[in-house]
């Protein structure tokens, strides 16, 4: 019979029965008991997840924490470098050199300039090429190595930052009275045979003797000076005459100084030609920092996304072995009156707990691994509060997605068929 909706009325229940339900509570218990059937697998179930999530974490944290650390260290050296260039031959064919002779002390006098002075790259009167350098007496005066030759200004080699393992770097005094010595790199130190101050070595740079009062073994700014000869420059000017090209200035300053130092040092230098410097300002490292945080976003990202595949692929086969294993029980709880639903919930429960339990391991695991990075590198850690809430949700969600298929196969077991075998 019909009733006035067109609907045929549903089956009455029989009295004190309802319909059958889940309660969430017991939805958890079951996927507990599941779980802890056989701990020792459940446990290295989660091990992909924990791994997944892991990576996760850390990936992001490290990061953040490494993107922190490029900005203080392209603020404390990038930001803190203005170079000036010679381009008056640009502007004028016949404009002679455009840095004046007191062109360190004009720059030095403005406000946030720490070292400023000029450099430039030494080349014979004739021919071009490079200076012969010679270790005297060890090498042979009559040949020697062509090596890079910079004449600098103390000021430069102070604005390079440089860390002196032996002796000292020359000073105004050397540079005023033309003294005839000379700093060198490390390496050319090795290359020429000296490995000591202590006998007052002196080489040969184009025929002409100059003492070694100091071994550079690093610097901080313009590193290739590690590979070169660095003289003052007066007495390149007195020996090999001005450059006619290729002169620079190298500006050390204060934070935040540099680009403000960069428009006021054309006017300081050339206040009657301004245009024949260009000041070139520190680069904003904001472009290299979001490629860099790109870049390794992507990669270990990629990785995270392996090991959460990984794991739920774990989960899925151990939550269909376990529907292979349980078919009885399953076929019991049918014929006691548990839908389908009922059934798929269950193994979903159990498979998201699984994912659940891994995600929460993972955060933590993963927050243990920026902290131990950060604490042996001496950094400061970063971690993004929405990643470590994300986080175990990702394993939540990879233990629902993984146990769909082992979930509906369990539903559809016919518990006649299952309690027949």
């Amino acid at each position: 019979m019909l009733s006035r909706t067109g609907k045929a009325p549903r089956a009455a229940l029989p009295p004190g029965t309802g319909r059958s339900t889940f309660a969430p509570r017991d939805l958890l218990a079951e996927a507990l008991a599941g779980m802890l059937q056989r701990p020792a697998r459940s446990a290295l179930t989660m091990l992909g997840t924990v791994l997944g999530v892991g990576a996760f974490v850390a990936v992001l944290g490290l990061t953040a924490t490494a993107s922190s650390q490029i900005d203080s260290r392209f603020n404390a050296l990038s930001a803190t470098e203005v170079t000036v260039e010679d381009i008056a031959r640009e502007q004028d064919e016949f404009a002679g050199p455009a840095f004046p002779d007191d062109a360190s002390d004009r720059v030095e006098r403005l406000n946030g300039v720490r070292h400023a002075g000029v450099l430039w790259t030494v080349r014979p009167r004739r021919g071009g090429g490079e200076l012969a350098v010679t270790a005297a007496p060890v090498g042979d005066t009559a040949g020697g190595e062509a090596l890079g030759v910079v004449a600098a200004a103390p000021g430069a080699l102070l604005a390079a930052e440089p860390r002196v393992s032996q002796g000292r770097l020359y000073d105004d005094f050397h540079a005023g009275t033309r003294q005839r010595v000379t700093v060198i790199g490390s390496g050319v130190a090795a290359r020429l045979g000296i490995t000591t101050l202590e006998t007052r070595p002196a080489i040969l740079i184009g025929g002409q003797p100059f003492t070694v009062i100091g071994i550079v073994d690093d610097v901080r700014r313009q590193p290739d000076v590690l590979l070169s000869v660095l003289v003052p420059q007066t007495t390149a000017v007195e020996l090999w005459g001005r450059p006619a090209e290729g002169a620079r200035m190298l500006i050390a300053t204060d934070l935040g100084a540099a680009r403000q130092v960069a428009r006021e040092a054309p006017t300081a230098l050339r206040p009657d030609h301004p245009e024949y410097v260009k000041a070139i300002p520190p680069p904003d490292p904001k472009g290299l920092r979001t490629s860099v945080t790109s870049d390794l976003e992507q990669l270990f990202l990629l990785l995270a996304g392996v090991c959460l595949v990984i794991g739920a692929v774990g989960i899925a086969n151990t939550t269909l072995v376990a529907v292979l294993e349980r078919t009885g029980e399953i076929g019991l709880r049918r014929a006691l009156g548990a839908q389908r639903r009922h059934v798929t919930a269950q193994f979903l429960a159990e498979s998201g707990t699984l994912g659940a339990l891994g995600g929460l391991v993972g955060t933590a695991v993963g927050t243990l691994a920026v902290l131990g990075v950060a604490l042996v590198r001496d950094w400061t850690p970063v971690m993004h509060p929405a990643v470590l809430a994300a986080a175990p949700f990702i394993g939540l969600a990879t233990g629902v997605v993984a146990g769909i298929h082992p979930a509906r196969r369990a539903s559809s077991v016919q518990p006649a068929e299952a309690l027949r075998g």
